[in-house]
């Protein structure tokens, strides 16, 4: 499951609320969307062609043990050290490095993802993508323009979140499918029920952000916000995938 971190820029950069208004929202949640679906793009890119070139998904897999090689390591668990970077270094990062990030970290996650299509049919994949993507969207349609506040909601999903991820590191051990088709049920929840979330948040964020706090300011803020409904896509992608995708015999 990919780290969820979005309440790291609730206050990384001094922004003023000055209150732009409709015009400045919109301009900002296009920004982030923008984002987020280019990052999507090099993630789907990047997974089918390692999944279709033998030699570059086999660079991934240790010839002797057939388990992870130490790229694959790499490509695995170097995501996770890129979104740390970006949550906690957005004070310190340029904004050019803020991107390169964000693109190198969709890059490796393609690479990672690559690993589906050994395990899953192509048209399974290629099914659950599309119903994830009309659940996302459905649920970002509801967060902007619901008036209802979600907060207390989407506190009490980070906490469920937070149980989920104990869960999981538990079940490492255990190994308990029973207990893995449950979580992904629950996963599914969570992320949809965040997707309203974080988007609903974005837009308060996007109304409140000032111009005058600097284009490269705001634009880090963008790609946070980018980086926050990539992961809620993912791991929706991810649980419903666990769910309904088609093993391979």
């Amino acid at each position: 499951m990919e780290t969820q971190n979005f309440n790291q820029y609730q206050d990384p950069i001094e922004v003023e609320t000055v209150g732009h208004g409709d015009v400045a929202t919109k301009t900002f949640m296009a920004r982030v969307f923008s984002w987020m679906f280019g990052g999507l793009v090099i993630t789907g890119l990047l997974s089918y062609i390692f999944a279709s070139t033998p030699s570059l998904i086999g660079s991934l897999i240790d010839p002797v043990t057939h388990g992870m090689s130490g790229l694959g390591y790499v490509v695995m668990f170097a995501p996770l050290a890129l979104v740390l970077l970006m949550g906690f270094g957005i004070n310190k990062l340029s904004y050019p490095a803020m991107v390169l990030t964000f693109l190198v970290y969709s890059a490796l996650t393609g690479m990672s993802l690559s690993f589906i299509f050994l395990a899953y049919t192509a048209t399974s994949i290629y099914m659950v993508f599309f119903i994830t993507a009309g659940m996302f969207g459905l649920m970002a349609i509801l967060g902007y323009t619901t008036s209802t506040d979600l907060t207390g909601f989407g506190s009490l999903l980070r906490m469920l979140l937070f149980g989920v991820i104990i869960a999981m590191v538990v079940n490492f051990f255990m190994h308990s499918d029973t207990l893995s088709y449950v979580m992904s049920f629950l996963c599914v929840a969570i992320f949809t029920g965040l997707t309203a979330y974080d988007v609903q948040k974005l837009k308060n964020i996007g109304g409140q952000v000032s111009m005058a706090s600097g284009d490269a300011a705001v634009g880090k803020i963008a790609i946070l916000g980018a980086l926050t409904l990539y992961l809620d896509f993912i791991n929706l992608f991810l649980a419903l995938l666990r769910i309904f995708g088609g093993r391979r015999n």
